[in-house]
């Protein structure tokens, strides 16, 4: 009788082969992936430069802006 050991104990089962139902899967996966990390780079490259632009940008004055809506709606109910 030939000694047990885990390797003649247990039958070790080849794994199957890819099928084309499955490849495709993989592919469809990798290029999903690989779409997301192009967004999400060009997301976050376009944030920083909206970002670093409103950084840049001086504050419109707000009193003008006001006065005017003030005009409109004063005119309006008259």
């Amino acid at each position: 009788m030939t000694k047990l050991t885990k390797n003649n104990l247990f039958k070790v089962s080849d794994a199957k082969p890819e099928t084309p139902i499955d490849k495709t899967t993989r592919v469809v996966r990798q290029m999903v992936d690989e779409e997301t990390e192009k967004r999400d780079a060009k997301n976050s490259r376009l944030r920083d430069a909206r970002l670093e632009r409103d950084a840049n940008t001086p504050p419109v004055p707000k009193d003008s802006a006001a006065s005017k809506l003030h005009r409109t709606k004063a005119a309006s109910t008259q």
